[in-house]
C-alpha cells in the first residue's frame, strides 16, 4: 500500500467543521457528560486525524471526567479540561496525516489510542496507531488498545510470566484483567482470577482454571501462593500481595482505585519503596499505547490466542449511561461507544 506524507483534505484543514462529541467543561461525575456540537480537530505534527467509528470505555475515561487523583490535572488542565471531549481508545479510518507522518495513509482502518475519541473524529499520534486486526468490527477492536496494551506490559514484560507458574489476576473480570488472564494462559500459566461470583463464569471462560470470590474468599490467606500477582482492581496491601507470593515471587500492581484524591498511587510508591529490601519483586509502571504493542496483539487475536472482551456497544448519545454502567461495577471486560 501507498504511504503517504501529508494529506491537505478539507476534512484536515476545515476551520469551520464541526461534530458530535461527549464532552464536559468541568470536573464531576456523569451528570456533568453531554453531547454536543464541538470544533473538528486537526492532526499536528506527527497525528492523524480519524473518523472514529467506535471509541473504548475504561477506567481512564473516568480519571478525565472527575479530574481524579488530583495529581492527573497537571496532565488534563488545573481548574478545568483542557480537552472538553472524552476517550482514549478508538477504531476507525484514516482521513488526513499531519505533518511528518510516514506509515499509515488516508483510507487505512486503524486502531489504537488518541485524544477526544467519543467523537465523530478525533486525532491520535502516530505512534499510538496501528493497523485494525482483521475480522474484527469497530466495536470489537476499539476495546481492546489501553486495556490489553496495559494487560500485555504486565503479563509479558514486568511480570514476565512463563510456562507453569502459578498466576493470580484481581480484578480479572474487568477491561485490563479480562485480557491479563487471557495473556497469561496463552503464556502457558496456570491463572487463578479474582472478580465477584456473578463474573465468575466469565472470568473461566477467558481461560482461568479458578475463580476466588472477593467478597468471600481471601486470595492472601495462605492456602495457596502465587509466582506472579497481577494487581489491577481493589486496594490491597503492600502486605497482603506479599502473603500471597511465593518467597521470590512478582507482584505487579497496576490498578486500583483507592489510592488517593491527590496522588492516586500510594500503594505503588509503597511498593518501589519496599522491593530493594525484599526477596520479593514488587513492581509498578506507567502504561503506554505504542504500535509495537498494538502489532503483537493484533499477532495473539490473529492466533486466538486472545479475543476482544466487548460486553455492550452503546450509540454516542448514550455514552453518559455507558460510563454510569462502568463505574457502577455492572461490566464483564469492556464498553464500546459507537459513533
Amino acid at each position: 500500500m501507498a504511504v503517504r506524507e501529508q494529506d491537505t483534505t478539507p476534512a484536515q484543514h476545515d476551520a469551520t467543521a464541526t461534530m458530535r462529541a461527549a464532552v464536559r467543561d468541568v470536573y464531576g461525575d456523569v451528570g456533568v457528560v453531554r453531547v454536543a456540537t464541538v470544533p473538528r480537530p486537526v492532526a499536528g505534527d506527527g497525528e492523524v486525524l480519524v473518523k472514529v467509528g467506535a471509541a473504548g470505555v475504561d477506567r481512564g475515561v473516568w480519571h478525565l471526567m472527575t479530574g481524579l487523583p488530583y495529581a492527573g490535572r497537571l496532565a488534563f488542565g488545573l481548574r478545568r479540561p483542557r480537552q472538553p471531549v472524552l476517550g482514549l481508545d478508538l477504531a476507525g479510518t484514516v482521513v488526513a496525516l499531519g505533518p511528518g507522518v510516514t506509515g499509515l495513509a488516508v483510507g487505512d482502518e486503524v486502531f489504537g489510542a488518541g485524544a477526544g475519541t467519543f467523537a465523530e473524529y478525533a486525532t491520535a499520534p502516530v505512534r499510538s496507531l496501528a493497523r485494525r486486526p482483521a475480522g474484527l468490527s469497530a466495536e470489537q477492536a476499539a476495546v481492546v488498545p489501553v486495556s490489553a496494551a496495559t494487560a500485555l506490559k504486565a503479563v509479558r514484560d514486568i511480570g514476565k510470566v512463563s510456562p507453569g507458574q502459578r498466576v493470580l489476576v484481581t480484578g480479572a473480570a474487568g477491561g485490563v484483567g479480562s485480557y491479563a488472564v487471557q495473556l497469561a494462559v496463552s503464556a502457558g500459566a496456570h491463572v487463578t482470577g479474582v472478580a465477584s461470583a456473578a463474573k465468575a463464569e466469565f472470568v473461566r471462560e477467558l481461560g482461568a482454571e479458578r475463580v476466588l470470590d472477593y467478597r468471600t474468599e481471601d486470595f492472601a490467606d495462605g492456602a495457596e501462593r502465587y509466582d506472579v500477582v497481577i494487581d489491577i482492581a481493589g486496594n490491597p496491601s503492600i502486605s497482603r500481595l506479599r502473603r500471597a507470593l511465593t518467597p521470590t515471587g512478582t507482584a505487579v500492581v497496576t490498578g486500583g482505585e483507592g489510592g488517593g484524591r491527590v496522588l492516586g498511587m500510594g500503594r505503588q510508591v509503597r511498593a518501589v519503596a519496599v522491593s530493594p529490601f525484599v526477596r520479593q519483586r514488587l513492581a509498578t509502571f506507567v502504561g503506554t499505547v505504542r504500535t509495537a504493542a498494538l502489532d503483537d496483539l493484533s499477532a495473539l487475536i490473529a492466533t486466538g490466542a486472545l479475543r476482544p472482551t466487548l460486553e455492550r456497544a452503546y450509540p454516542l448519545e448514550e455514552a453518559p449511561a455507558a460510563i454510569a454502567s462502568l463505574v457502577a461495577g455492572e461490566v464483564r471486560g469492556k464498553l464500546a461507544v459507537v459513533v
